[in-house]
Order: C-alpha cells, then structure tokens, then sequence
C-alpha cells in the first residue's frame, strides 16, 4: 500500500513537471505549485516513517519551497488585492 502512496506522490510530481515543460502549465500557477507540494509532502512523509533521511531532506525542502509559492500566490487575495 505504501508503494501505492509513494508513486501517486511521485507522479503527482512529475505532471506538474511535465505539464510545465510542455507549456499547458506555468510554474508559478495554483495547480504546478500544489501538484508540487502534495507529492512532495506525501513523498517527504514516507521517507521519514521508512528512515530515509537523504530523501526527506530533498522531498521536505521541496514542500517548503512549493508551500512558500503557494503563499506567495495567496498573499494579494488575503489582503484583499486581486
């Protein structure tokens, strides 16, 4: 089951990526950045409970950094801008 969890993680990683590649998405968008975030937390998530110590330090840095993105992008709404 854990397998499972770890490849939705990983690809919902990799669409994102992908997605932006191919231009559908911008890497600044709601949905790159979320993508990136929930694949990268569930990813950071398994790798702390399996003692992967390497991959949590790449997968929690990358969650941290998609989250920042999404409060970045959450900011003017919250203040009440566009």
């Amino acid at each position: 089951m854990l397998q499972l969890i770890q490849i939705a993680g990983a690809l919902s990683i990799l669409a994102g990526f992908a997605l932006a590649q191919f231009g559908v998405l911008a890497q600044q968008s709601w949905w790159y950045l979320g993508l990136n975030f929930v694949g990268a937390a569930v990813l950071a998530v398994l790798a702390y409970l399996e003692r992967q110590w390497g991959f949590l330090l790449l997968e929690g840095v990358w969650a941290l950094i998609a989250a920042w993105g999404l409060a970045a992008r959450a900011r003017p709404f919250l203040s009440g801008g566009p």
